[in-house]
């Protein structure tokens, strides 16, 4: 292996581990928006370090970001929900990182880049419809006395919904939609001075 390509390599696992560490404490900074959606789910911005790694290292490194920041989740802060959440966390941004770097991968000019963010917001509020039904609700439902109670919580934003599927259309969908987009936006305003660091 060269010299060159050997600085390159290093350059990324550099990279990667920093933008890990960042998307793992912004993390931190989440918060509700309870008169839009239950207050047990929360937007960060988490995912912006992933969606900028998958955007100037690639989107395998955006998939790693997302994995490390969980574990770094796990680790330092501990886990609520034996993993379910962090499982969560990770398979959704993971489908935001991936769809949107593979387009950009593909697609290399500023429009490609505004396909790429749009199609990997879709993506990401697709997927987390069946893992939301299969996977992360159903163990809340068994932590907390029950699906009744979960969906008790938004028919108190809105009496209409009457099952678990409704909830996750109406709401989560939407919401893990925006949350995408609002990464999309602060991704637009800082991406290209940081992608002059990082390429080096």
């Amino acid at each position: 292996m060269s010299a060159s390509k050997t600085i390159a390599n290093t350059r990324k696992l550099t990279v990667t581990a920093m933008l890990s560490a960042v998307a793992f404490l912004l993390m931190f900074l989440e918060f509700s928006v309870p008169m839009l959606i239950p207050s047990f789910v929360k937007m960060d911005l988490s995912d912006l370090p992933a969606l900028i790694g998958a955007f100037s290292l690639g989107p395998v490194y955006g998939a790693v970001i997302e994995l490390l920041k969980n574990i770094l989740h796990i680790v330092f802060k501990g886990t609520t929900s034996a993993g379910i959440g962090e499982l969560c966390n990770f398979t959704l941004g993971a489908a935001f990182t991936l769809s949107a770097g593979a387009v950009y991968l593909r697609w290399h000019t500023r429009r490609g880049a505004v396909a790429a963010s749009l199609t990997g917001a879709v993506v990401m509020a697709a997927v987390s419809v069946p893992m939301n039904f299969f996977i992360v609700y159903p163990f809340y439902a068994s932590v907390f006395g029950g699906m009744e109670n979960i969906i008790a919580a938004y028919q108190a934003i809105l009496p209409g919904v009457g099952s678990l599927l409704q909830c996750l259309l109406i709401f989560n969908a939407p919401f893990t939609l925006v949350k995408g987009l609002l990464d999309v936006v602060v991704c637009f305003f800082i991406y290209k001075p940081l992608s002059r660091v990082i390429q080096g």
